[in-house]
């Protein structure tokens, strides 16, 4: 039996980049797919964009386009949505880096002891998509490196939807580290079995909410610390702030 894959993007005025992320779904030539896209009531022709493209999925295509309290509301939106075995996010402004991603990422769960999957992504500009600005590989990846405010390339994160309890979804009082604090749910108190593909899953493009300017660092690094702790896991500013560290001196992790 083949594996269904449900993809979810969320977006909000998102027009600009919305049709190369859903273009990019298009290309896979992976053919069980469900692409569900969860729109926040955009005002700027995101949706006329979504509506064209919906034709071009043969059915394989929902969406929705109505308020919503932030991104990770949304995302929870899209995932509850998912009939799908394994569910993952494709952010708006991202596209697949190659049109096999998903086929040669599915091959992973035909091992059943295996509850989700994670690889790499890199990052350009606008200007020049084709030159990489920063790879963020997960191969290092521990579980236990999540005290330090590591964890895998969340744009490269796929589960097994049996997997994810209603708990297990994302925390909507949470600024921008809701995806970390999912992962040490996952990870450190669920203890799920993951399996690390050395592939180039998402290009991003630079400037997201996270890694904007000092202060969303510092947001960023405020929520983790708060996610370990509310989680009973021992971290502190300086451990988080290791994150950083690599980041800013361009260090793979």
């Amino acid at each position: 039996m083949q594996t269904k894959v449900s993809i979810v993007t969320v977006t909000y005025n998102s027009g600009r980049t919305l049709s190369a992320a859903i273009d990019s779904v298009l290309r896979q030539t992976y053919a069980d797919i469900e692409y569900i896209v969860v729109d926040g009531g955009s005002k700027d022709g995101s949706v006329d964009i979504i509506k064209a493209k919906e034709p071009l999925f043969g059915g394989r295509m929902r969406w929705i386009s109505e308020p919503d309290k932030g991104i990770y509301d949304a995302m929870n939106k899209g995932i509850r949505m998912a009939t799908g075995d394994v569910v993952g996010i494709l952010n708006s402004d991202d596209y697949f880096t190659a049109d096999d991603v998903i086929g040669r990422m599915v091959t992973a769960f035909d091992d059943m002891n295996v509850d989700a999957v994670y690889g790499d992504i890199h990052f350009i500009r606008d200007e020049r998509p084709d030159k990489c600005v920063r790879y963020y590989s997960s191969r290092r990846f521990r579980p236990c490196w999540l005290r330090f405010g590591f964890m895998p390339a969340h744009p490269s994160f796929y589960i097994r939807k049996s997997v994810l309890a209603d708990t297990d979804l994302y925390r909507t009082d949470y600024a921008i580290g809701a995806d970390y604090e999912m992962m040490v749910r996952l990870f450190l108190i669920r203890r799920i079995k993951a399996r690390y593909l050395p592939i180039d899953f998402v290009t991003m493009r630079v400037g997201g909410a996270s890694t904007k300017n000092i202060r969303s660092r510092l947001t960023l690094i405020r929520d983790d610390v708060r996610a370990c702790r509310e989680n009973g896991i021992y971290t502190n500013e300086l451990m988080i702030g290791m994150k950083v560290f690599y980041k800013i001196f361009g260090f793979r992790f």
